[in-house]
């Protein structure tokens, strides 16, 4: 039941997409450079603040950035001509997105553990070197790459459902 919005609506949901989804990406470039100084620094100070730092990220930046970009891309699916199972570039940018999401929601397990061991000053810790965090940030830069290649060149592919509901559309 695809209910198309009106053009004004339209634009305005594919802005608050867009911002999501930009900022989203520009969030994860940023933990990047955090992950990034960690895992070089000779200073201890300073990395035990990068995962301090990429924790609080996380949690204010990052997981409402994907969220938002997650239901703002079901609302212009569902609310535009393009649907949420007619074409196959819409379905995969839902599937990275999903996917995305998930794995950062349940890695902010992880990260609440590095900042811990962080904040933990009298402790050495090898935790503190481990490029957990760089992989998987680089891993989300890639798929958020992709979901922005997906939706700029849009590839042709209709799904089942599409395919059947541009014949009827095409016999009526």
């Amino acid at each position: 039941m695809d209910m198309t919005m009106s053009p004004g609506l339209r634009k305005a949901a594919l802005c608050v997409h867009i911002s999501c989804s930009v900022g989203w990406t520009g969030a994860v470039v940023t933990f990047l450079g955090l992950a990034l100084i960690a895992l070089t620094t000779h200073d201890e100070v300073t990395a035990r603040a990068m995962y301090v730092a990429m924790d609080a990220l996380a949690w204010t930046v990052l997981v409402p950035l994907a969220v938002g970009s997650l239901v703002t891309g079901l609302v212009q699916s569902l609310g535009t001509v393009w649907g949420l199972t007619r074409h196959y570039w819409v379905v995969t940018k839902l599937v990275i997105t999903l996917v995305a999401t998930v794995v950062l929601v349940l890695y902010t397990q992880t990260l609440a553990g590095l900042a811990k061991l962080a904040a933990a000053t009298g402790q050495e810790d090898q935790a503190l070197t481990s490029a957990s965090p760089l992989v998987h940030v680089v891993l989300a830069l890639l798929l958020l790459l992709g979901a922005t290649v997906l939706s700029v060149f849009k590839p042709k592919g209709l799904t089942a459902r599409g395919w059947r509901l541009q014949q009827q559309a095409r016999s009526a």
